[in-house]
């Protein structure tokens, strides 16, 4: 791989209109003005009109040559990533995530179909456009790409000197960056003496550097504890929400794509299983591996319980009744247990669950007891309509 390829990911005048306020307006005034903003080809320069970090994916397909043969690592793959939004790939190792990811800027050449970014087909571009291209799009990485006999300061500065900023503005240019990254006082430091989270703030205000419009994160906090986790991506959302920056990330962790994503693509085997909104697609997940990705999110029985719980009623002795609510999001259907007590007309107790909201929906499971002599209405009835109490509810045992 070359400098260009890692290190110079992008450049484009997006930050003029943004930005009000704080670090992240001071960062805009010191990028503002730029050498790095070369004459780019028309195509491109037309495309910049129309849409700013926009990402098309058109029946795209990657076959790998491999001593067993051939590879196919993706399949038909078609997408259109907004311009400005968070967008989420995530699937088990060997999904091809990475591969798909790699073609936005042309680390890989996908075998069929094209890749669109801001309008321009990224295969027809000529080896100056490409250079134009990967200056535009900025790269954050697992492992951090670091220099280790580099400071900071350095690793932040090495892709403005490739492309031959003056000094003075390189100087004004890191220190902001180093700033909104929180590492003002670490400029002299070698990456040796940093944190893994540090590390990767490095990283960010490396890709950072040349005024990129898209920033893409190959599993960006898989190495980092989970402090540091919350960290950068606390520190991903602020930089997409004050910079407008569109953020393509990739990962095996359904809590960070639950944490920071706008919308999200499962891919399973190098094929889409399902894509959509984050809270449609937690709520209500229709394939498989979404299914199993998302299983150390749920809320599942507690060990004590499972323990106790059995699969028909006692007949000797008092017992409960164990109902699991679940709640996708849709509607704007949340728990209301007043609603809930009155419609199956019994106590209820909650004894296990939780929810979570994202992008305003509510989602999850509840688990609750009911006296397991009550006589309940149908619970089917219960779902649906104005009269609905949850989307989803099963009766799972019984317990004494």
């Amino acid at each position: 791989m070359s400098v260009n390829e890692f290190v110079i990911p992008g450049l484009m005048p997006l930050l003029q209109r943004q930005a009000e306020s704080g670090t992240v307006a001071k960062l805009v005034n010191a990028l503002d003005a730029s050498p790095l903003r070369e004459t780019r080809t028309d195509a491109v320069a037309v495309a910049d009109k129309k849409a700013i970090g926009t990402v098309r994916f058109e029946a795209l397909g990657k076959v790998y040559q491999s001593s067993a043969g051939k590879v196919s690592a993706l399949e038909d793959i078609s997408l259109d990533i907004q311009a400005g939004s968070i967008f989420g790939i995530i699937g088990r190792s060997g999904a091809g995530k990475s591969s798909l990811l790699r073609t936005i800027n042309r680390l890989e050449t996908p075998s069929s179909g094209r890749v669109w970014v801001d309008g321009v087909d990224v295969a027809a571009l000529d080896e100056n456009g490409l250079v134009a291209l990967r200056r535009r799009i900025g790269m954050i990485f697992q492992h951090f790409n670091l220099l280790s006999a580099k400071t900071v300061y350095e690793n932040v500065a090495l892709p403005l000197r490739v492309a031959r900023v003056p000094n003075a503005e390189i100087h004004q240019r890191v220190t902001r960056l180093l700033e909104l990254v929180g590492l003002a006082d670490k400029h002299a430091t070698y990456p040796g003496r940093l944190s893994g989270g540090q590390k990767q703030r490095v990283g960010v205000a490396r890709a950072l550097a040349t005024n990129p419009e898209i920033l893409l994160c190959d599993e960006a906090t898989s190495a980092l504890d989970p402090e540091a986790t919350q960290s950068i991506l606390a520190l991903l959302r602020d930089i997409n929400r004050q910079l407008a920056i569109t953020i393509i990330l990739i990962t095996h962790e359904m809590s960070v794509i639950h944490e920071i994503a706008d919308r999200v693509v499962v891919l399973e085997k190098g094929r889409i299983a399902e894509e959509g909104e984050v809270w449609k697609v937690f709520g209500n997940p229709q394939h498989d591996a979404t299914r199993a990705l998302l299983l150390l999110l749920e809320h599942d029985l507690p060990q004590d319980l499972r323990a106790t719980l059995v699969h028909e009623p006692p007949q000797d002795k008092a017992f409960e009744r164990i109902l699991a609510f679940s709640y996708t999001g849709a509607g704007g259907l949340e728990p209301d247990f007043i609603r809930i007590g009155e419609a199956l007309d019994t106590r209820v107790r909650l004894i296990h669950g939780g929810l979570d909201r994202i992008q305003g929906h509510a989602h999850g499971r509840l688990l609750l007891a009911v006296d397991g002599r009550a006589q309940l209405p149908k619970l089917d009835n219960l779902t649906t309509g104005q009269g609905a109490i949850a989307h989803d509810i099963q009766e799972i045992g019984y317990v004494v």
